[in-house]
């Protein structure tokens, strides 16, 4: 029975000292990075080697004779 009120004590311990969410300082660095990381893809795909890369592989697709 001790053993069992351990248990107990030791789960509701854990469940108040426990952080699972982020906190406000840490949403905002997520969100920072989330955005630089966009800016960063943004930059790389509208970039003129892509763009053409894309534009000959959809031509060649279309061009195909079957």
């Amino acid at each position: 029975m001790n053993n069992v009120l351990s248990q107990v004590k030791t789960r509701l311990l854990l469940a108040v000292v426990e952080d699972d969410g982020m906190s406000t300082a840490e949403y905002a660095i997520g969100t920072i990075a989330a955005a630089a990381f966009g800016a960063i893809l943004y930059t790389v795909v509208t970039g003129g080697s892509i763009v053409g890369a894309l534009t000959g592989i959809i031509e060649r697709a279309l061009n195909t004779a079957v």
